[in-house]
């Protein structure tokens, strides 16, 4: 459904950082802010200026540690629910292992990390806060070719599924404890399973902040309502057996195209508090449709930059933030299941079925981009491709 310019409003990013180590731990720092949950991964909130998460996690890592990484491949992405805040997108990073000149080189900002240490997967496990345990661990124990990883509250769904179970038991959540080097200084002793690094352990300034327990900069309800959010969408590539593209055309609306006839996927936005994404597309193709389907793979995770981040936007489509297309795949349909679309009269008014090249002459360039994208991801194995305006970003491995 596209009626409502506030569809799917509401939503938080987010984009974090797993920096590996050659014994497969991975780097956890201290927030001396945080009483509640004081251990969590390097990274933060999304900003309007961020062109995607992949520059939200560049931007949040050169604040809090001092320096650039070289991100590797998404990892994950977490749609994560809950009734004391707005939904939470999640995107977590690989990045490559740092050098020991790298290492040497951290200078975080004593504010936001208070010391900083590597933890195998089961004391992260109980170090982090439970969601975020689930989110990590997941990523550090499926294998690095199922990635990037679908999570919907921090637990598999999609192709996930079949890398790792729906809901193991939870394990129990000890925090600093099980973290006992973290902000204490490097040299002191550790627990079992855990080592601080050389040239690791306290931040800057970290003992005395320690110390005097600073308060958070704001109270938790300030800060979710202080925070710019996104929209998101859910859609779903339908083809029949000659391997053309379902299309919809929607409804003219009021608007500077409003005589300009509008294709797109089916599907439409996300409710906010309401609906997990695979929720949404499930619901978008019964009312648009007709169609009790279950969406398939995560094929293509597209994001759209606001007018902040993107020269390119065109300020008549009103797009004034960033918006998350999640691109689901709907299989093969038969002639008979075409045959029972029951269109939503109010929002549509006709469908096609479109060879690619007459789908990439109805499309705008940056959907058919990413209608090709979801095509391509079908034919390998694996997570959803991520995607910023239709095309492919991502990273190359090192040293050719």
């Amino acid at each position: 459904m596209e009626t409502s310019s506030r569809a799917g409003r509401g939503i938080l990013a987010a984009a974090g950082v797993l920096f590996p180590d050659a014994q497969g731990r991975v780097l956890v720092v201290r927030l001396p802010y945080d009483r509640k949950h004081p251990v969590a991964v390097p990274g933060g909130g999304w900003e309007p200026a961020d062109r995607s998460p992949r520059q939200t996690a560049l931007r949040e890592i050169a604040e809090e540690l001092g320096f650039t990484p070289r991100l590797g491949p998404l990892a994950c992405v977490d749609w994560a629910m809950s009734r004391t805040r707005p939904p939470i997108v999640a995107y977590l990073y690989w990045a490559e292992p740092l050098t020991a000149e790298q290492v040497a080189a951290i200078r975080p900002d004593a504010a936001e990390v208070g010391g900083w240490v590597w933890l195998t997967t089961e004391a992260a496990a109980h170090a982090l806060p439970p969601r975020l345990s689930r989110r990590v661990t997941a990523c550090m124990r499926a294998p690095r070719a199922a990635g990037p990883l679908e999570l919907e509250d921090s637990r598999p769904v999609g192709h996930t599924l079949r890398e790792l179970p729906a809901d193991g038991p939870a394990p129990e959540y000890t925090g600093l404890a099980a973290a006992p080097g973290l902000g204490a200084g490097a040299g002191l002793e550790v627990g079992a399973g855990l080592e601080v690094a050389p040239g690791l352990g306290t931040a800057p300034g970290s003992e005395a902040a320690e110390v005097r327990s600073p308060e958070p900069p704001m109270d938790r309800d300030t800060y979710y309502a202080t925070r710019p959010r996104i929209r998101a969408k859910a859609r779903a590539l339908f083809t029949d057996g000659d391997g053309r593209v379902l299309l919809v055309r929607l409804r003219p609306w009021s608007g500077p195209y409003e005589d300009v006839p509008y294709w797109t996927l089916p599907g439409g936005g996300i409710e906010a508090d309401r609906e997990t994404p695979r929720a949404a597309a499930r619901r978008e193709i019964r009312e648009e449709l007709g169609w009790e389907v279950e969406p398939g793979r995560l094929l293509a995770l597209d994001w759209q930059p606001g007018a902040a981040a993107d020269p390119d936007a065109d300020p008549a489509t009103g797009r004034d933030t960033a918006v998350l297309v999640y691109v689901y795949d709907g299989g093969t349909v038969t002639e008979r299941l075409l045959g029972s679309i029951a269109l939503q009269e109010q929002e549509l008014v006709e469908w096609r079925l479109c060879e690619p090249a007459e789908a990439r002459s109805l499309l705008s360039g940056p959907s058919w981009d990413r209608v090709a994208a979801a095509l391509a991801a079908r034919e390998r194995a694996g997570g959803p491709v991520e995607l910023v305006r239709g095309r492919a970003v991502g990273w190359e491995p090192s040293g050719g």
